[in-house]
């Protein structure tokens, strides 16, 4: 099991004075430029990160200024003492001494660091901004030192780690300072790609978790401000022109284009969640081992090593490089792509596996490439009539890319517009939008999650998606329990019983056993109707006690105190402070947990159409 997350940030380092703060939060325009602000760190944080990495690879492959690791058709000979392949062995031990160090200076129960996704769903967009800086150096060393990770995960780490620290110094409301670190994710995503309605769209469907015309404004700000900041910094674009290149043949694409483009969405989905459960056997595989955790990565970057030795450079970092070969004209042969998609996958897989920082974003889109070239020579074998369809194989590799991708990150729109930003061209994009949602439906369907939504599973959290449900975390039974409970020893006798609670004064009573454990709850009605029946009097309370083994504890979420009402059948359940000493701390009715609900549901909702006050 990965460790839990860490609780929301502390106080802020650094705050804003009092009427500017109250400027920020009552005032639009002022989030919309804070927005800009956040956009603008954005794109420096991706020209900073991409620029490290990419010193780090000429430093340990003595690589030509500028020229991508994973465009190489072999190793060099004079890098790293004449052993490149050993360079990911080296930044894995370099990540396990930062590991070890964490470790002896925060001792053994070291929390893992929020992510943005997680950040918004669970903490009301809270991040720590030491942990983002942590996580974004291990990925820049990751990357750079070759293993097949791309840097996708550090960008927008450190930018929505920033926006959170800025929000939280201004104090800024829940829904606001989610929208910020959604702004900053946008900034990052766009910087990263050159694509702002990428980024925009990035942040709407997987950080912020939803669209709205509060949100617009200040996430397409950001977004456009990271695109604009990296374009003018950036030494050489994110990605090819695709635009430049044949998509389709000499004939205009058509509705029939759709049923292969249909059917490569399904291919991918497939592929992308072999790929996922693929790290996850990796993973199990490096814990099972019992290899001390500073280590893994070091026979992790060992193995990454000797695969690019055996078969390609290709394999390594990213995969930038490797992506401008795969979407250029000449394609490789059929037997070469298959190779290299097993190399890539397997590659990405023990990166990530062994403890390497990073994600699949990139090393999807690579994947995705290599699949729709691959689908586009084998298809005319297997399918005839096939050469009548309009698209060419740079065509399906575009919609490879964005159907591969879909399936591992999430975003059908996002990946959608990324296709779009990067042809040009409608008619594709079209094809690509009715391949992405075949893909991300059959991987919803029939497996549920995204790369990163699964690893939260794994962990043992229930997020699907980045829909804020921490205030529902938040509305505990604690909170809206009733304390002023006098709860009655259980051999009262009944006589008694009865004349202390007469019928008309409130109709449940709580009762204890001898060590003031809990034993139930007695309906009063139901008492004296007993106790008509039998002459006046019964011999024992416990007759008529209900729901001794029903009741509710104080750290349940008003969602699972729900689900008890609705398995005991009751409407009003004893809380207690734990499940050994089953003592009576309160009492909740049915009716207060669902009105409180109710009304937190509807404050969120005013929230996220930006209605609240």
């Amino acid at each position: 099991m990965s460790p839990s997350p860490s609780p929301p940030t502390a106080a802020p380092l650094v705050q804003a004075p009092v009427r500017l703060r109250a400027w920020v939060r009552g005032n639009e325009i002022a989030l919309v430029g804070l927005a800009a602000v956040t956009g603008c760190v954005g794109g420096l944080v991706v020209v900073a990160m991409s620029g490290a990495s990419q010193f780090l690879r000429e430093i340990l492959y003595r690589l030509p200024a500028g020229q991508r690791l994973s465009s190489l058709t072999d190793l060099p000979t004079d890098g790293l003492m004449g052993a490149p392949f050993l360079a990911p062995a080296l930044g894995g031990a370099i990540l396990g001494l930062l590991l070890l160090i964490a470790t002896r200076g925060r001792g053994k129960a070291k929390r893992a660091v929020v992510d943005p996704i997680e950040a918004n769903a669970l903490h009301g967009g809270r991040m720590s901004l030491r942990g983002s800086l942590d996580v974004a150096a291990q990925n820049v060393i990751s990357n750079g030192c070759g293993a097949s990770v791309g840097l996708e995960a550090g960008y927008t780490q450190v930018a929505s780690g920033i926006a959170s620290r800025l929000g939280i110094a201004f104090e800024m409301r829940r829904s606001d300072l989610r929208t910020l670190v959604g702004c900053g994710s946008a900034a990052a995503i766009a910087a990263a790609f050159g694509s702002p309605l990428t980024g925009a769209f990035y942040a709407f469907e997987l950080i912020i978790g939803t669209y709205t015309i509060a949100t617009l404004a200040p996430v397409v700000v950001a977004a456009l401000c990271g695109s604009l900041v990296a374009r003018a910094l950036a030494p050489q674009p994110a990605l090819v022109d695709v635009g430049a290149l044949a998509l389709a043949k000499n004939t205009a694409l058509g509705a029939g284009d759709t049923l292969p483009c249909l059917v490569l969405g399904l291919v991918c989905a497939g592929l992308a969640v072999l790929l996922m459960r693929g790290v996850t056997l990796v993973e199990h595989g490096f814990r099972a081992s019992r290899l001390p955790a500073p280590l893994r990565p070091v026979l992790g970057g060992l193995c990454v090593g000797g695969l690019a030795l055996a078969t390609t450079p290709q394999v390594l970092s990213a995969g930038h490089g490797a992506l401008h070969i795969t979407l250029a004209p000449e394609a490789a042969g059929l037997g070469a792509l298959a190779g290299l998609i097993v190399a890539k996958a397997a590659a990405s897989a023990m990166s990530i596996g062994s403890g390497f920082r990073g994600g699949l974003f990139f090393a999807s889109l690579f994947l995705g490439a290599l699949v729709g070239r691959l689908f586009a020579g084998l298809a005319p074998l297997v399918w005839p009539g096939f050469e009548g369809f309009g698209l060419a194989p740079v065509g399906y590799a575009v919609i490879g890319m964005s159907a591969f991708a879909v399936a591992i990150v999430g975003g059908p729109l996002t990946m959608t517009f990324l296709a779009l930003e990067m042809t040009g061209s409608f008619p594709v994009t079209g094809l690509v939008l009715a391949s992405v949602i075949a893909s991300s439906l059959t991987v919803r369907k029939t497996f549920g999650y995204s790369f990163a939504t699964w690893r939260f599973h794994l962990r043992g959290e229930s997020i699907r998606s980045a829909h804020d449900v921490g205030w529902m975390r938040s509305l505990t039974v604690g909170r809206m329990m009733r304390k002023d409970i006098r709860p009655v020893p259980l051999d009262t006798p009944m006589a008694t019983f009865l004349r202390a609670h007469p019928l008309g004064s409130p109709s449940r009573v709580v009762v204890v056993d001898e060590h003031d454990r809990y034993a139930g709850i007695v309906l009063v009605p139901e008492a004296h109707a007993r106790a008509a029946e039998n002459g006046g009097e019964t011999p024992h309370l416990a007759d008529v006690v209900r729901y001794p083994g029903s009741f509710l504890l104080a750290d349940m979420t008003v969602k699972q105190a729900a689900e008890a009402f609705d398995e005991a059948e009751s409407e009003e359940l004893a809380v207690l402070s734990d499940r050994q000493s089953r003592r009576v701390i309160g009492l909740l009715t049915e009716s207060h947990t669902l009105k409180r609900y109710s009304e937190e549901l509807d404050r969120q909702r005013r929230a996220m159409l930006g209605e609240a006050a």
